[in-house]
């Protein structure tokens, strides 16, 4: 990819997002622009090995977020948040271990455990409800149709938190500004892929163009379902669900609620525009009620 020069500030065409258009990209302003990029995550080869967590921290320069032993999990970092931008998920389940890796034998393993490894991160909604409720302008639309936090400019409100249908942008205590993923939009500027890409052994995270991760999933999903993996499933890869598709979705091997994602994300800014139709519609009624009631008041008197 060819280096393309920085834009700052981008903000979202609040119609645009809201209505349906689904080229995040000139919502934000940039007509032309290079293709819409994005990650694919097959967790069906995640290895829970962290490099990508590690990568991450690395290179945004991210503080470590607590070095604890929960005694829920294998996993120490729990979730996604402000100093934690890249999350592997470790989740135990009661299956016969031959539903995650079909045709691979296992040794010694009675068939009834099984682990199952995800790495989260942000969505990079086409909707992206943060981006609308921002009051300063921290939250832009980048070129490649990526959302990204500008820290210097966040005053700490925290309209965004509430607005993210997935929960993942978080406050930093003792900071109070919004922090998360930005896709690496350093790199990705100078042609470079994002750090947790280049650093995941196994391929698992996958960083491109947005329609070649779509075609790459739906076959990798055939791949899966014909081998007998029938629970296999992508999420956020429709563009038609309620956030109008992912920036970055996922392969799952079982529900969405077990990896800890909503089963049906909706943009929860989405009813805004008929929100402040009905506001208006009041104010007009209260204003007429209250010229009625004055020219009515003039008469008696």
């Amino acid at each position: 990819m060819a280096p393309v020069d920085i834009q700052i500030g981008r903000r979202p065409n609040l119609a645009g997002a809201l209505l349906g258009d689904t080229d995040p990209a000139t919502q934000g302003g940039y007509s032309d622009h290079p293709p819409r990029m994005g990650f694919f995550t097959d967790t069906s080869v995640c290895i829970g090995c962290k490099a990508c967590e590690v990568a991450c921290k690395e290179w945004n320069a991210i503080p470590e977020d607590g070095l604890v032993f929960t005694g829920m999990s294998m996993d120490n970092s729990q979730g996604l948040g402000a100093s934690t931008w890249r999350h592997v998920a470790f989740i135990e389940q009661r299956k016969p271990i031959a539903a995650q890796d079909p045709g691979v034998q296992h040794e010694g393993a009675d068939g009834e455990f099984r682990w199952l490894m995800a790495s989260d991160v942000c969505k990079h909604c086409t909707h992206a409800a943060c981006l609308d409720v921002c009051p300063t302008g921290s939250l832009f639309r980048t070129e490649f149709g990526t959302v990204v936090v500008q820290e210097d400019i966040c005053n700490g409100c925290g309209y965004c938190i509430p607005a993210c249908p997935y929960g993942v942008i978080d406050q930093r205590k003792g900071d109070g500004r919004a922090w998360k993923c930005t896709l690496c939009y350093d790199r990705l500027s100078v042609g470079q892929e994002p750090a947790c890409a280049k650093n995941c052994p196994t391929n698992s995270i996958q960083f491109g163009p947005l329609d070649e991760l779509r075609e790459r999933a739906d076959a990798r999903l055939a791949q899966l379902h014909e081998a007998g993996v029938t629970d296999a499933r992508l999420y956020g890869r429709d563009p038609d669900d309620g956030v109008g598709g992912d920036g970055a979705f996922f392969l799952l091997l079982d529900e969405p609620e077990v990896y800890g994602l909503p089963p049906d994300p909706v943009v929860t800014t989405r009813d805004l525009p008929s929100m402040w139709k009905h506001v208006a519609a009041a104010a007009v009624t209260l204003i007429g009620g209250a010229v009625a009631a004055f020219a009515a008041g003039r008469r008696i008197s």
